[in-house]
């Protein structure tokens, strides 16, 4: 599971890509052999409908929540992977452990600020966070299915990401031509995007290394709901 083609591009450029419907909406599944990839899309909603998909469709094993995520700890660089012991949700305080984990993921509800970063770190004590991981971890738990999480930091603790929620549609989908648009002509925002941009290019290439050692290992990790 990510959220957008554009976190696993390099992984998936050669998979065999597979089209389905469910519940009323169409998905493109990318297959290769025995691991299946959907980007559901931005936010917890969409990421739940994509993990009831891939689920009910496919009857997986395991699933892991891919993607980008921001740092928490100022320890933690651009490029690196965090495989989280724990995931968190930010709304309710409810959690799912991993096996063999290491750190905690907390999934929020929107892209967080600088401000809210240190507020989520604080009162979870979590390393990064992201905006689906959990809400994948509990349409796994529904259906009895494994649940991990695999993240590579895009941005680190201090960055202020440009708020982009009015380029997020219903479907979770990202408006990339209006938010191009957008910073053309508030040149202030260039330097910002630019380095976001680098940056995710650095996550993308260090998630989708991790994924492909996964591939190769093909351990499952154990799931316990507190």
């Amino acid at each position: 599971m990510a959220a957008l083609e554009r976190e696993v591009a390099p992984l998936i450029r050669k998979w065999r890509v597979n089209e389905k419907e469910y519940d009323g909406r169409r998905f493109r599944f990318f297959e290769n052999g025995d691991v299946v990839l959907v980007c559901g899309g931005i936010g917890a909603e969409p990421a739940r409908r994509a993990a009831e998909a891939v689920i009910v469709l496919y009857g997986p094993s395991l699933v892991y929540s891919a993607g980008y995520a921001g740092a928490l700890d100022p320890a933690l660089r651009i490029g690196d992977v965090l495989k989280p012991e724990r995931v968190v949700h930010a709304g309710d305080g409810s959690s799912v452990a991993i096996a063999d984990g290491k750190g905690i993921l907390v999934s929020y509800g929107q892209v967080a600020t600088r401000n809210q970063k240190g507020k989520l770190r604080e009162s979870f004590g979590a390393q990064a966070v992201d905006m689906e991981s959990s809400a994948v971890a509990r349409a796994a738990e529904a259906r009895g299915v494994g649940f991990a999480a695999i993240k590579a930091i895009s941005d680190d603790v201090d960055f202020e990401i440009p708020a982009t929620e009015q380029f997020v549609d219903e479907q979770g989908g990202f408006r990339e031509t209006r938010f191009a648009w957008f910073v053309f002509i508030r040149p202030w925002l260039w330097p910002r995007v630019i380095r976001l941009m680098k940056n995710s290019r650095r996550a993308t290439r260090k998630l989708c290394e991790e994924i492909r050692k996964l591939e190769r290992q093909q351990v499952a990790p154990g799931l316990a709901r507190s």
